[in-house]
């Protein structure tokens, strides 16, 4: 920038020299003495800028700005520009972060309790069924207020029977039946052998049914006792029954 100061200074000298000259020799002309030529002539900017001087003022030292250079006004705007540009772009506000303090954390539901399902918080109904023979359909639905499992397979006895019926193991869920209030669950009893290659066949005209806890250490609870045909069932030793099942016909299924 100094050198450029320089060479302006230097014109400007040898643009003076040049118009003192030409006074000098309009005085001496033809040496008929000094003529009056009238007020000086001031250069005009084509002539300014053909001499290589440029007729915008400079600025002082050290205010002259190169090209492309921020001002300090530009350097105060420049902080909120960019959000500016934003808003401008897109028609809206640019988004403000959340103040301290202000985030809040969304609350996870709470998980639904169940409790074992028993004889004092569900109803038993068992209906000897035609079709699959020899099959009785237990059907349990829970009366109380809260969910309650139905776990492994029903624990029944007839009549004076001291022994429980196995499970048919092929007939396990994939989960344990859940029951909503009001909502039911199935179990088939297989009585007898549809052959007729059972034994030591007899008559029951009354049932218990207990249900089995969690860790299937035996039952827990109540048990339940659903009314038979007046006439009975008939029983045999190839007795067995299903697990509990969500749907009924995934109960006589077998």
């Amino acid at each position: 920038m100094s050198s450029t100061r320089t060479s302006r200074t230097r014109l400007l000298a040898a643009a003076a020299t040049v118009v003192v000259a030409g006074l000098s020799l309009t005085a001496c002309g033809g040496g008929t003495g000094v003529h009056d030529e009238g007020a000086a002539k001031v250069s005009s900017g084509s002539e300014l800028a053909a001499a290589g001087i440029s007729a915008r003022p400079t600025s002082d030292a050290g205010s002259e700005s190169e090209p492309g250079a921020k001002t300090e006004s530009d350097a105060k705007t420049g902080a909120g520009s960019s959000a500016v540009e934003t808003a401008s772009l897109t028609g809206r506000p640019a988004a403000k972060a959340p103040a301290k303090g202000t985030a809040t954390k969304a609350k996870a539901p709470a998980a639904a309790k169940s409790v074992t399902c028993e004889g004092s918080t569900t109803k038993t109904v068992a209906a000897p069924l035609s079709r699959p023979l020899n099959h009785l359909l237990l059907t349990v639905t829970n009366t109380g207020s809260k969910n309650c499992d139905l776990y492994y397979y029903p624990a029944v006895q007839f009549g004076q029977s001291q022994s429980v019926p196995p499970a048919i193991e092929d007939s396990m869920p994939q989960a344990v039946v859940t029951l909503a209030p009001g909502e039911s669950g199935y179990a088939a009893v297989i009585l007898s052998a549809a052959d007729g290659s059972g034994k030591h066949g007899y008559t029951s005209k009354s049932l218990d049914v207990y249900f089995m806890g969690r860790d299937n250490a035996g039952s827990v609870g109540k048990g339940a006792h659903p009314a038979l045909p007046a006439k009975g069932v008939y029983v045999d030793d190839s007795v067995k029954v299903t697990y509990w099942q969500q749907k009924m016909e995934d109960a006589i299924n077998w």
